[in-house]
């Protein structure tokens, strides 16, 4: 009778020149990036959180009872870009040379852009996602307040340069 812990065979197997988080059993693993050069490395992603028209007066004006909402955002976002390995299993922790939060306070939500730049052997998509995400959440927790009904969507990659797939561009919003 198996382990508990024995993964039963995945049909995801790692196949010869792919990357997958699975080893030949099916159990998970940090891929091994040891022998890929380093190469700079940039992401950009987007994402929103809508909210009542009262809740974005307030952000844009600085009038949050609990402070600078933006700036505590752009805060949280760098801090989840540099944590993002600790954060999402089988990440790997990455050297970040660069993080940059844009907020932009619309009539009824903020969007989020962040910006994630290393020089390394593998990408920053996931550091810029969480770093968007965590702005956003840090959004959400300084105004709610003011509005518990606001929702968080969208977070999305936008762009990633660098790396052995090239470069890459979705659908602008």
């Amino acid at each position: 009778m198996p382990k508990a812990d024995t993964p039963s065979p995945s049909p995801a197997r790692k196949r010869e020149g792919n990357l997958t988080h699975l080893d030949d059993t099916g159990a998970a693993r940090m891929v091994d990036v040891s022998a890929k050069p380093d190469t700079h490395r940039e992401a950009v992603a987007i994402g929103r959180i809508a909210m009542a028209r009262e809740a974005a007066a307030a952000i844009g004006a600085g009038a949050v009872p609990k402070g600078d909402v933006l700036a505590a955002a752009r805060i949280a976002g760098i801090m989840a870009a540099k944590r993002t390995g600790e954060l999402i299993p089988l990440c790997h922790p990455l050297p970040i040379t660069s993080a940059t939060i844009g907020l932009t306070v619309e009539e009824d939500g903020v969007t989020a852009t962040a910006t994630v730049a290393t020089t390394g052997k593998t990408g920053v998509e996931m550091e810029a996602m969480a770093a968007v995400s965590v702005a956003l959440l840090t959004i959400y927790d300084m105004a709610k307040a003011i509005d518990k009904s606001m929702t968080i969507g969208g977070v999305r990659l936008l762009s990633k340069t660098g790396g052995k797939s090239g470069d890459w561009r979705g659908p602008r919003p």
